[in-house]
């Protein structure tokens, strides 16, 4: 990604894999335990290190309104259905593979969007389609979507994001 670099890792979980992967490849990275003044600190740091556009992948935590609305159009999340399919509170991780396979769907995938002040409901970016296959099971389908969407989409979003904000900045 020419136009983006990885600056800081951050994690609401001491014990987050991201953490560990950022310290072997000497990015700086940063536990903020979830608390009442998680935001503060959170921006503290942004704000520190100087961060530009923010990228959530597999960050559960909901931010709140006025975190979203400090960093229009400058926070991507991956989510792991079309959206507006399978989406919203309570839609992540299996749940929503298990949703779709549920719902009988042939066809899912993932979506890269913006956040903002609705779970899910910000602008999207970009998506990327992947065949539920039978005999599916939501891990099985869980592995194809990061596998063949959320892998590729993501970077590539990434990529153009920061490209659009560096042209303009």
């Amino acid at each position: 990604m020419p136009h983006a670099e990885l600056a800081l890792v951050v994690a609401d979980k001491e014990s987050a894999y991201a953490l560990t992967r950022a310290e072997n490849h000497g990015i700086k990275n940063q536990y903020i335990p979830k608390g009442q003044d998680f935001e503060a600190k959170l921006i503290a740091l942004l704000e520190e290190e100087k961060i530009d556009i923010i990228v959530l992948a597999g960050f559960l935590s909901i931010l709140s309104e006025s975190f979203v609305k400090a960093y229009p159009k400058r926070i991507l999340n991956i989510h792991p259905s079309l959206i507006p399919s399978f989406c919203g509170d309570g839609f992540y991780g299996l749940r929503v593979h298990r949703a779709a396979l549920d719902k009988g769907v042939k066809v899912t995938g993932a979506t890269v969007h913006f956040v903002n002040e609705i779970t899910d409901g910000g602008e999207i970016i970009a998506q990327k389609a992947v065949s539920v296959l039978d005999g599916d099971t939501p891990e099985i389908l869980q592995r194809r979507v990061m596998e063949e969407a959320e892998w590729e989409l993501l970077p590539a979003a990434t990529e153009a994001v920061c490209k659009t904000y560096a042209e303009k900045n």
